[in-house]
């Protein structure tokens, strides 16, 4: 049998092998290295692949990208057991879920142990069991019945909360099926009979809308309560559909209370009704005055509703009955005096019972929304922003920090009501004025970052002090005008209207900074100025350049005197040209 070939390693001496054997290692570092190398390569590339590729779905308007977080299970997989839980990282052990340390005991039952002879009691153990009987339970009422001696009947009374034949327990349950529940009328029949309860659909109709009546007091008590309770009230309206019409529903809500009004109308007459209660109840008074006067409300209309003998009324029927009389429904002049008129008298009645106490209203900016102490979202602000469109690169940069720097100013006003300092806020006005008042170059924002600053301290802290609404009415650049110009605004109803462009055309600075880049069009040739006259009809034909419009006497028609008209230079006396 052959022998094997010798390796050549045989042959090196040890110092020759371990020369070799470094050798070795610093190949496997420097491979390492160029390893490491690559892996980051590979890393950047594939961030800068992604980032074109949402830059690309952005130009092409399709939805981002949805975030990928990293998967739990490796950091699951990696938490200590149970009982070693609190001892390892020295937090407090896991609490229980809801206790059962807070139900009472309703009954108790003592359960004996099937345990053979000789063996020793030692306690018992005690297990809580939460159960639920649903069950019916038919109960007969003997209602006596007595006779008086002037002939009628006296019959004793049903127990509160019984609805036809129907006991309150019932109807607690189908109030709760249908509302919190969200089950139509005929499971919630299913239900019932499933259970034993002979009941019909139109049973369960009636007891939804049966003495709901009590559920409207607590509802419009806790509403109550919340206006005045709360420091600041945000409200909001969306398109709701009703009965096969259209129909708005007004969201009220704190960080106390949330409440819900739908109606056919989301005008201030509704908001103003909806913070009454939905009644109608009119008042005038001062604060109704200032809210006219604010209104720019002719003089003598102010005059005669103050003056009147009566100035309460409890119904909208005697409130238009009064307004009537005055004769204020037969005005057909701006702005309407009967449209002001209710206005300034719900929100007197609303400062007469102090249904606000001091609360802010908050919203973004709707006009029927701006009435007393009044405040705006910095959530609509920056959607203004948002919602502009770029058109290259420079005016993008231009939103993107402007939503940085206001939601950055967002997170120091939070702070601030954790902290708060007059030397804070002094310095959180200057910041507000930096913010708003930057000029990036993009014109259509610059006008927006304008009229955001605008809003800034419209309401002045003696107008909050007062509770006067008309301060409150000078939105943005309002400023109050002086009486003469009132005067004239009434006599001239067409300067009321807001001069609107007939088209909304993007402005020049807009256009200027992207016609390098969107619609490179060539500009229009210059006219030749050989051909800046059109061509006569007759080419033949010489034009004259004396027309009669130059040089042909025009008779003026003028009631002054015509000694007091002097002759123009080269005519004759007696006649006079323009």
């Amino acid at each position: 049998m052959a022998s094997l070939p010798t390796d050549s390693l045989e042959s090196l001496s040890p110092t020759e092998l371990a020369g070799v054997v470094r050798g070795l290692i610093g190949e496997v570092e420097r491979l390492g290295k160029e390893n490491e190398k690559l892996i980051a390569a590979l890393a950047a590339a594939k961030r800068e692949s992604q980032d074109l590729k949402d830059e690309i779905r952005r130009l092409k308007g399709l939805p981002p990208r949805p975030p990928m977080k990293p998967s739990g299970m490796e950091t699951a997989t990696d938490r200590p057991a149970p009982e070693r839980l609190g001892e390892a990282d020295g937090s407090p052990p896991r609490r229980r879920g809801p206790g059962v340390s807070k139900l009472s005991i309703d009954r108790t039952v003592t359960l004996p142990a099937a345990a053979p002879a000789g063996s020793r009691h030692k306690g018992y153990e005690e297990i809580i069991v939460q159960d639920i009987a649903f069950k019916p339970e038919v109960t007969l009422y003997r209602r006596e019945r007595r006779a008086t001696a002037d002939g009628r009947t006296v019959t004793a009374d049903l127990p509160a909360g019984v609805v036809g034949g129907w006991g309150p327990n019932l109807h607690r349950l189908v109030l709760t099926l249908h509302f919190h529940g969200q089950m139509t009328c005929e499971r919630i029949v299913a239900v019932l009979t499933a259970a034993g309860v002979a009941i019909s659909k139109r049973q369960v109709v009636r007891l939804l809308i049966a003495k709901l009546d009590l559920f409207r007091a607590e509802e419009e008590a806790a509403f109550s309560v919340g206006l005045r309770a709360s420091g600041y009230v945000s409200v909001d309206d969306t398109g709701a559909r009703h009965a096969g019409k259209a129909y708005y529903t007004t969201q009220f809500g704190s960080d106390r209370f949330t409440a819900f009004r739908t109606g056919p109308s989301k005008s201030r007459l509704a908001f103003l009704r909806n913070l009454l209660g939905g009644t109608a109840r009119y008042a005038i008074n001062a604060a109704a005055e200032a809210y006219m006067r604010a209104a720019n409300l002719a003089h003598g209309v102010i005059d005669a509703l103050t003056g009147a003998d009566v100035v309460e009324f409890g119904s909208e029927a005697e409130w238009m009955a009064h307004l009537a009389a005055l004769g204020l429904t037969e005005l057909h002049v701006a702005p309407d005096p009967v449209r002001v008129a209710s206005e300034a008298a719900l929100w007197g009645a609303i400062a007469a019972e102090d249904r606000l106490g001091g609360a802010v209203i908050l919203s973004d900016d709707a006009g029927q929304f701006r009435v007393g102490d009044h405040a705006l979202c910095w959530v609509h602000a920056e959607r203004l922003v948002y919602k502009l469109i770029p058109a290259n690169d420079r005016q993008g940069n231009a939103i993107e920090i402007t939503r940085r720097m206001i939601w950055w100013f967002y997170r120091q006003l939070k702070a601030f009501k954790l902290a708060p300092s007059p030397e804070r806020a002094a310095e959180l006005r200057a910041r507000f004025d930096r913010i708003l008042k930057r000029r990036t170059g993009y014109a259509t924002l610059d006008r927006l970052l304008k009229r955001l600053h605008a809003n800034k301290g419209r309401t002045p802290a003696r107008a909050r002090a007062a509770r006067n609404p008309a301060q409150h009415q000078r939105l943005r650049k309002r400023h109050p005008r002086h009486r003469h110009q009132t005067e004239s605004l009434r006599r001239n109803g067409q300067r009321h209207r807001p001069h609107r462009p007939r088209r909304h055309a993007r402005p020049r600075q807009d256009l200027r900074q992207t016609q390098n880049l969107v619609l490179p069009l060539p500009r229009r040739p210059p006219p030749d100025r050989r051909t800046a006259h059109p061509v006569p009809r007759n080419p033949h034909r010489p034009r004259s350049k004396l027309t009669a419009r130059k040089s042909a006497p025009v008779t003026i028609l003028s009631p002054k005197p015509l000694n007091s008209l002097v002759a123009g230079p080269g005519l004759e006396p007696g006649t006079y040209g323009l």
